[in-house]
């Protein structure tokens, strides 16, 4: 087994789930961590114990350093990883991949010139809930599935986020900040997306913050922030997911599967793990998950990238699924311009992950 030295790049809010994961992979190894605010580099090397603080240039020297993890603000993603791409490093980055889909397809090119691996977040859908839900449908519990509805909404993130206005300037918006754990969890249940249409509005000019340190600052918003994407998959299912900063209530699940024999009630796909809910003949039952992973294992979908190149196979957690799920994006908010349905590039359906026993 080839254990990989890995190089992480950003420490900032979700940086410290990754580094505890990452510690426990055999196949991996955190060999130094960067940030453009020293301080804040230097407290995750002493709290996961780092040996090793550096720069993003340092890094694309350091012979030991063979997998960059981006988890940088999204607007940096592209340019981070085009360069470690380049300089031979596999990369996996946080969502979204890059902002634009030809940035997307740029990184794939050069990760295909350079014979190195590209995989992007979310890596949720590897988990034991979603990977449950994709076992009982194509086992046939449902019959076959013919239509999903699907929901993420809530009032933005300037009540909790510390630096939040980011989310609402080109790139941001709930569609790019959540839109990756719904359509990788579609593209995983019911295959790729083969065409798009939509509706977008921004229903408020501005946001004021609520959250420290920031607090009372006013935010103009740039990007919609309600958007209801139509789906129409390869496979023949159709489908609908609706995004928004802009609800204050709402009592809808985040995904249910509708099938000729049933529907299936998919967990947050913004978490790992459970409950899974089915419905056929009679009443609601919970299913008891299939899959391991049903914890908070981000880094899951780095750790298959690195399985994969040892192994010599596709990884799950692929810059071509998140490019895919990017043109959705884009997409649904080109379609409300033209009043027609944009046609997506189709991506493999990633595998199926390994069920437990």
């Amino acid at each position: 087994m080839n254990r990989l030295g890995i190089g992480v790049v950003g420490c900032g809010n979700i940086a410290p789930i990754y580094l505890k994961n990452l510690n426990s992979f055999d196949e991996a190894e955190v060999v130094a961590v960067a940030d453009l605010i020293a301080e804040r580099a230097e407290s995750r090397s002493q709290e996961f114990g780092v040996e090793r603080i550096m720069t993003f240039e340092e890094m694309l020297e350091e012979p030991s350093i063979e997998v960059i993890l981006n988890i940088t603000r999204p607007e940096s993603h592209y340019e981070i990883a085009k360069r470690a791409l380049a300089s031979g490093r596999h990369v996996y980055n946080e969502k979204s991949v890059a902002i634009d889909v030809a940035e997307a397809d740029e990184l794939l090119q050069i990760a295909s010139e350079k014979g190195v691996r590209l995989g992007c977040a979310p890596d949720t859908v590897l988990g034991a809930g979603i990977q449950t839900c994709r076992k009982l449908i194509d086992e046939g519990a449902i019959g076959e599935p013919f239509s999903a509805q699907a929901f993420m909404l809530g009032s933005g993130p300037e009540s909790w986020h510390p630096d939040p206005e980011f989310f609402y300037k080109k790139g941001g918006g709930p569609l790019f900040d959540m839109g990756p754990y719904y359509i990788s969890a579609l593209v995983t249940l019911l295959g790729p997306v083969e065409r798009v249409s939509g509706a977008a509005k921004r229903s408020f000019g501005s946001r004021t913050i609520t959250s420290e340190p920031k607090n009372g600052a006013v935010i103009e918003v740039e990007v919609p922030t309600h958007l209801v994407t139509v789906m129409e998959f390869a496979g023949g299912a159709v489908g609908q997911l609706t995004t928004s900063f802009d609800v204050r209530h709402h009592t809808l699940p985040n995904i249910q599967i509708f099938g000729s024999e049933g529907t299936i009630q998919v967990p947050d796909p913004n978490t790992f793990g459970g409950p899974v809910l089915i419905r056929t003949k009679g009443d609601w039952e919970e299913v008891a998950l299939t899959h391991p992973n049903p914890d908070n294992m981000r880094g899951l979908g780095l750790l298959d990238m690195v399985q994969a190149v040892n192994e010599g196979r596709a990884h799950r957690a692929s810059g071509d699924l998140a490019r895919h799920a990017l043109a959705v994006f884009h997409a649904t908010h080109a379609a409300p311009l033209s009043g027609q349905y944009v046609k997506i590039d189709r991506v493999e359906r990633p595998a199926a992950m390994p069920a437990l026993g």
